[in-house]
């Protein structure tokens, strides 16, 4: 049995949630992945509001479309990141409030509070999203990083989201961080040490996408191998990477996506650089059997063409685990 795919409704928030689950039912797709933002999905009703969450359950089951997950990386950056006008932008205006970062880091940790009330409410195990980083800006810098500054960055992480965590153990819900950069891990070794500044706490996981580290040099199957048990929520999403050099590299030159002289770009599912079958393999060994979430993004693309590709291909990768051995049928015992 394939595992089931689903959209992640982050990029397509300017749709309503009702006008959305109809196109990606047309486009066979089996579920989606519900961003709480645009009016997809409301973590404050969620948490309150039952019949909210029953209603949320009713539109996508008109559609046929099942639910395994929703996702608030908009609120779950602001836990720890240095807040800036950027953020504005990013916040609702409650959780943004006047402004003053602390106040903002404060009531967004709130927020990620009400985020796993809300999915327990909708009988949901998965919450996705980022973390923010208070030492993303030194990752190249100088002056020299004094290493006390980054033991610093990981310390102020645990200490945010410990007390975060711990409401989602209170109502039986993990929490998967996109590893991306810009957030406290970025690649296998930053995510190691994230698991450690929480004492390894098995609340804490992973919702991997394999399109944040093939540009950065980083080994995306290992990273499934690695933390095999913590892998709580899969994004499918691509990236196309240059094989030679080009006039602005890994760090992309101030440039934006598109740009033709960029070394790296999110591509549509297929046509970018990452392995697929490898990954699917990867998965088949851990054991995952949880959705694979198409994360949508290609500049150069219609999207709707695209989600529907992307679906298709998604379904034609994907394949199940063997319980025998290949060669078992040669065997006498």
């Amino acid at each position: 049995m394939s595992r089931p795919v689903t959209l992640f409704t982050g990029q397509w928030a300017d749709l309503t949630l009702e006008t959305l689950a109809k196109k990606a039912a047309s486009w066979g797709f089996d579920g989606l992945e519900l961003a709480c933002w645009g009016d997809h999905f409301d973590v404050q009703q969620g948490a309150e509001s039952q019949a909210y969450c029953d209603d949320r359950h009713a539109l996508l089951s008109k559609y046929n479309l099942q639910l395994f997950s929703i996702s608030n990386h908009l609120v779950g950056q602001a836990v720890c990141d240095n807040i800036d006008g950027r953020h504005q932008a990013i916040l609702s205006p409650h959780v943004w409030g006047d402004g003053e970062p602390e106040g903002v880091r404060q009531r967004a940790a709130e927020e990620m509070k009400l985020t796993a009330r809300a999915a327990a409410n909708m009988g949901l195990s998965v919450v996705n999203g980022f973390t923010g980083s208070s030492i993303w800006h030194m990752l190249y810098s100088f002056p020299p990083v004094d290493p006390s500054s980054i033991d610093a960055g990981y310390a102020d992480f645990a200490s945010r989201w410990h007390p975060i965590l711990d409401v989602f153990d209170e109502v039986g819900v993990k929490f998967g961080l996109e590893v991306h950069p810009t957030e406290i891990a970025f690649d296998i070794s930053s995510a190691q040490r994230a698991i450690d500044a929480l004492d390894g706490r098995d609340t804490f996981g992973f919702n991997y996408d394999p399109s944040h580290f093939g540009y950065q040099g980083v080994d995306y199957v290992a990273f499934i191998r690695t933390f095999r048990d913590r892998i709580y929520h899969v994004h499918m999403k691509d990236v196309w990477w240059s094989d030679k050099p080009t006039r602005a590299g890994v760090f992309g030159g101030h440039t934006n996506f598109g740009d033709t002289d960029r070394f790296w770009d999110f591509r549509s599912l297929g046509r970018g650089s990452i392995d697929f079958e490898e990954i699917i393999r990867a998965l088949n060994e851990i054991g995952y059997n949880g959705p694979l979430s198409i994360e949508w993004e290609d500049g150069g693309m219609d999207r709707e063409h695209g989600a529907e590709e992307a679906c298709a291909f998604t379904n034609a990768v994907d394949f199940p685990s063997s319980y025998v051995a290949f060669d078992a049928a040669f065997s006498d015992e």
